[in-house]
């Protein structure tokens, strides 16, 4: 692909070409989850259905608090 721009001080036109994309070699894998994305995903599927009408926001906040607790309880 090619971009032509014109310099503001001599009006001269410069020609950039952009990059080509980067082929990776695991193309279409997903990543790999960590343990907080697997806590969360059960933790949030769970809160959901105890409280089907608790705010999504709330339940990512109670998560969360969730998780510290767990992670300041094993360090200790």
């Amino acid at each position: 692909m090619v971009v032509t721009t014109k310099q503001a001080a001599g009006g001269d036109a410069t020609k950039k070409t952009a990059k080509p994309k980067r082929k990776t070699s695991n193309a279409g894998s997903r990543k790999k989850l960590t343990e907080f994305n697997k806590f969360m995903q059960t933790e949030v599927a769970r809160l959901k259905q105890e409280n089907p009408d608790m705010p999504h926001k709330d339940r990512f906040k109670l998560v969360i608090n969730n998780w510290n607790k767990q992670k300041e309880a094993q360090s200790k």
